[in-house]
């Protein structure tokens, strides 16, 4: 009921009267039919029904004492919202949100640094033309630029450094004889600070990227295992990226994973009745590196019919692992070795009754870990609120102490009082008459009830102070 009425919040919102009256209808038949289904309650869903539910949400704060039309709109609001928040997404840890941004980061700063990295070869170019040759690689290059600075202060006594950054001796003795005859020109010392601090934007920028890609292996193995392990994490992340999410991605056909990212190619030979493409994003994947010419398009084929399985079963298994991405590597393995070798493959329903067993093992022992986890979570949280409520105890006992010590000199003062009586009393018997030694235990009996009354004070001055403790 909750639900439906959020329902009819959206519709009359979003949606024109002919069309709204014809949801309405329907939702309200399907919401009786489930009523009578679970209950066994007879429901009328139409005609003047719709009418009269409407004007009681209308009227709904009319009719009830002590709600204001701000407050139920408010109420809507929050049912709103909260529908919304169930409907969107379950757990944190699985959001494949942040591995589309993290790929598309990832392919920007690829272009960024390949840009940056040739701008840093030309402006250190100038200087040192030789080193160019010697060294290939961008992010090394910038760090021997940052590391030799102006080539004529480089000597014997930075070979090692030359060498620990080269991981090679021969190219730093290349390094350094180049320094010595070099054909570049000379430059100033403001020209090199610039280009050193370039450098080190370009390193920065590169070891980023490398913090980035690890992110991304990490995300990919909890929100898609199956997939990173079958095509690897890059190619899974691109294709989820391209789809818009895992699970527009586990409701796409093969046929359409296999040619995903080639769409130009498609239409434009849909257009001129030329071949259709064989591939698309998952040509960057090994195995169709490694299969012949004429069985890239047979191996293209399988590859995209296993990504959409081990997508589906990344999208809609509670546990993710990446049993099923193994063996479903194994059987494309299997495949391009019958391509060349002619060895059957083993059947896939076979190897799937194998993974089940595995997977089973795999989600036993990962709940297993989860439940000692939340034992010792409740452990810690038990001890927690057991030295919270000894601290509690330790204050009320150290108040009650002080209480008592404020009111201990009161009590001295009227035992003062009280204890002149026996001395009057006894006084006869020091005097020797006879007629009153009868009446000795009279001033014991007095001296008695004087302490109790001290007593009965002491309790209710006690009970006093545990009250207002507890207060």
């Amino acid at each position: 009921g909750v639900l439906h009425e959020d329902l009819r919040l959206l519709l009359d919102t979003h949606l024109p009267a002919k069309r709204r009256k014809v949801l309405l209808g329907v939702a309200d038949a399907k919401l009786g039919a489930a009523i009578l289904e679970e209950l066994g309650c007879p429901c009328q869903s139409g005609g003047v029904v719709a009418e009269i539910v409407r004007g009681i949400r209308l009227h709904f704060h009319a009719l009830v004492k002590g709600l204001t039309a701000q407050s139920a709109s408010k109420a809507q609001l929050g049912l709103g919202h909260s529908y919304s928040r169930a409907k969107v997404k379950f757990n944190v840890n699985r959001v494949d949100n942040m591995i589309i941004q993290s790929i598309s980061l990832l392919d920007q700063l690829d272009k960024d640094i390949n840009t940056f990295s040739m701008r840093v070869r030309e402006w250190y170019g100038y200087h040192f033309p030789e080193l160019i040759k010697i060294v290939g690689d961008n992010y090394t290059y910038c760090r021997l630029a940052k590391l030799i600075g102006n080539r004529r202060e480089l000597g014997e006594e930075r070979l090692a450094a030359l060498e620990e950054l080269l991981m090679d001796s021969a190219k730093a003795q290349a390094v350094l004889e180049a320094s010595r005859s070099s054909m570049g020109m000379d430059i100033s010392p403001i020209d090199l600070i610039n280009i050193e601090s370039f450098s080190s934007r370009v390193i920065s920028l590169s070891e980023y990227r490398k913090g980035l890609q690890e992110y991304l292996r990490s995300k990919m193995s909890q929100v898609a295992p199956s997939l990173s392990a079958l095509i690897g994490e890059v190619v899974g992340a691109r294709l989820i990226s391209h789809a818009g999410s895992l699970t527009n991605l586990a409701k796409y056909p093969a046929s359409t994973v296999q040619i995903l990212g080639a769409e130009k190619a498609l239409f434009r030979a849909l257009k001129t009745r030329g071949n259709t493409p064989k591939y698309g994003l998952i040509f960057h994947s090994t195995f169709i590196g490694r299969a012949a010419a004429k069985n890239k398009g047979r191996i293209s084929r399988y590859l995209a019919n296993k990504c959409t399985i081990a997508s589906r079963i990344d999208c809609f298994s509670e546990v993710p692992t990446s049993v099923f991405g193994d063996k479903l590597r194994e059987q494309v393995e299997e495949r391009l070795a019958f391509y060349e070798t002619g060895e059957p493959p083993r059947k896939n329903l076979d190897v799937m009754k194998e993974a089940v067993v595995e997977a089973r093992e795999v989600v036993a022992e990962v709940r297993r870990k989860q439940e000692k986890k939340e034992k010792k979570r409740k452990k810690r949280e038990k001890r927690r609120l057991e030295a919270l409520a000894a601290g509690a105890e330790a204050m009320e006992d150290a108040e009650l102490e002080t209480q008592e010590n404020e009111t201990e000199p009161k009590k001295k003062k009227k035992k003062k009082k009280q204890e002149p009586e026996p001395e009057a009393a006894s006084e006869p018997e020091e005097n020797g008459l006879e007629e009153e030694e009868e009446e000795e235990p009279q001033p014991k009996k007095k001296r008695k009830a004087g302490t109790e009354t001290v007593e009965l004070d002491k309790k209710k001055k006690k009970k006093k102070a545990a009250k207002e403790a507890e207060d």
